[in-house]
């Protein structure tokens, strides 16, 4: 709750008049008036307010994920230094992951040197231009293959044709024979024989020089002389026609199968160029296809390379981060002083799991210290949970102190940045601490029907050794001064509608009253701008009187 110091000069006044009154009670002599002088010095308006002295700065450090504490390397009380360990916790887990996520990186490197470093493109052009090539000779063999096949079913079908004539001769004969033998009837038998049956051999050397002879040289019987049958030459021999008649049967029967050995051998040659022609379909087609991949290849090859670089550089990226923070998490399970301090708090020892620190500390305007008001800093309001618990530590910048001060709305109005403030401590009275008005919270807080607004006050001159972080200082906010003026004390200061007057000691002793023109009016003083001299003797106003104060007798 702020107060003035004008306040308590009032009510020392008021203490020093009721005495007076008591003694001239017990004497029945009326007392001396207490004298005062006109001086030069500095008149001052001041806000005053309590609070409490908190470091300078405060952190509340902890681990930021759950693990066992394994060490505690300070004491509360201890100094430390900007990154100094403080402690540790089991890292055994964390390092696992980090393991991991560093093979996971390896594996992404690897992928992407692949990506950017292979001559796949290469590779599948030349693998496209030998498709192509063995596709043209695969059609160069199959046309060549059909070539052959069609020449030999050709050849076996002008065989077959040839045969065919033969065998259509040999009838010939066989008939002419039986037709002459029925008409020799009872004749003695001829001892003339025809050669029958010619060879194949015969028969391919006598095809070039067929067509010298027609049909009416066939018919010729006479003895010891020769015919031709499409080519093939037959020795007459002296004989009847009954007697060729065997010989040309069995002429028939050869010609027979030589014509189904022929068909036979026409048969396959035509199923072997269908069965080669087949073949060779489907070779082709097997080789197109091997050219329409490799072709799908090469433009894969070319259109996905990119993208598949950007993929590859995209998993090394992630792969990287999760390094990073697989990495953040090991070096977190160390924890490192941020600034110099004092170890004011430890909430835990080796052996204990701890659980992710979720503390806070609020904080004063403009400084890093705590609001005095919350400052159950030692454990975290979690609802119980295992998983979240205060911090671990707390660390204090006890070089120098502040004071964070509520005021009224009324006098906060009145404070600004950088004013002068004289701070006082109740466990020692004999401090005075200057100090300065570091900043003022912008926004108040309500505290039993009263608006209070938080202001920082930084101690200038160090810190005292008996200053304790906790202690209850006042601060005397100095919100207008005047230095070295003439000045009256406020107690002796009187107003009425004539103007402001004060008494002033005449050569007698009694009262003078005496005008003058105010200046600056402060908590104590009042500036004096005329009509009064330094060093003059003043009087307080006389109490006012039991009439004045509607009081009687026992009143």
């Amino acid at each position: 709750m702020s107060r003035t110091t004008g306040r308590r000069a009032w009510a020392a006044c008021a203490i020093g008049a009721a005495a007076v009154l008591a003694l001239t009670a017990c004497t029945a002599e009326p007392p001396p008036p207490p004298a005062l002088r006109v001086d030069r010095g500095s008149v001052q308006s001041t806000v005053s307010a309590s609070g409490t002295l908190v470091g300078i700065s405060e952190q509340t450090l902890g681990f930021p994920r759950r693990g066992q504490l394994t060490q505690v390397l300070v004491g509360v009380g201890d100094q430390v230094v900007p990154g100094q360990e403080l402690a540790r916790v089991d890292d055994f887990a964390l390092r696992q992951t980090l393991s991991q996520e560093q093979a996971s990186l390896a594996e992404a490197q690897a992928e992407l040197d692949r990506a950017t470093g292979n001559n796949r493109v290469n590779a599948t052009g030349r693998t496209l231009g030998q498709a192509q090539e063995i596709l043209d000779a695969v059609k160069k063999q199959v046309d060549e293959t059909n070539d052959l096949n069609r020449a030999a079913t050709n050849r076996a079908r002008e065989q077959l044709d040839f045969d065919k004539k033969v065998l259509d001769r040999a009838w010939d004969v066989l008939r002419r024979d039986e037709e002459a033998c029925e008409d020799e009837g009872d004749s003695p038998p001829s001892t003339t024989t025809t050669n029958p049956a010619p060879s194949r051999q015969s028969q391919q050397s006598q095809q070039d020089t067929e067509g010298s002879e027609d049909d009416e040289d066939t018919g010729s019987q006479v003895e010891g002389a020769s015919f031709r049958v499409e080519g093939i030459a037959f020795n007459s021999v002296p004989a009847g026609a009954c007697e060729r008649l065997d010989a040309d049967r069995t002429a028939v029967e050869n010609a027979k199968r030589t014509v189904l050995q022929s068909e036979a051998a026409l048969d396959t040659a035509k199923h072997q160029e269908d069965v080669d022609a087949a073949a060779g379909k489907v070779s082709i087609e097997r080789e197109q296809q091997t050219v329409i991949s490799a072709e799908n290849d090469s433009g894969a090859a070319q259109n996905d390379r990119p993208a598949d670089i950007e993929v590859r550089r995209a998993q090394l990226r992630n792969a990287q981060a999760a390094v990073r923070v697989a990495q953040q998490d090991v070096d977190n399970t160390v924890l490192y002083a941020p600034a110099a301090g004092t170890v004011s708090a430890i909430n835990g020892k080796a052996g204990e799991f701890v659980g992710e620190a979720s503390g806070l500390t609020p904080v004063a305007p403009g400084s890093t210290a705590r609001i005095p008001q919350s400052n159950d800093i030692s454990s975290g309001d979690n609802g119980g949970s295992a998983q979240s618990t205060g911090p671990l530590m707390v660390l204090n910048n006890l070089d120098t102190y502040q004071l964070v001060v509520p005021f009224e709305e009324s006098d906060a109005a009145r404070i600004a940045v950088n004013q002068q403030v004289e701070v006082t401590v109740d466990a020692i009275p004999d401090l005075r601490a200057p100090a300065t008005v570091l900043s003022i919270a912008p926004t108040g807080t309500p505290s039993s029907g009263i608006v209070e607004y938080n202001a920082t006050i930084v101690l200038r001159d160090g810190s005292d050794a008996r200053l304790r972080d906790g202690q209850t200082a006042l601060a005397d906010v100095i919100t207008e001064s005047v230095d070295n003026v003439l000045r009256v004390p406020s107690a002796a200061v009187q107003r009425d509608v004539a103007g402001t007057f004060v008494d002033v000691r005449g050569e007698d002793g009694q009262p003078v009253r005496t005008p003058f023109e105010a200046g600056a009016t402060g908590d104590e003083y009042t500036q004096v701008l005329s009509g009064l001299r330094e060093g003059q003797e003043l009087l307080l106003p006389p109490p006012p009187t039991p009439a004045a104060t509607g009081g009687g007798p026992g009143g």
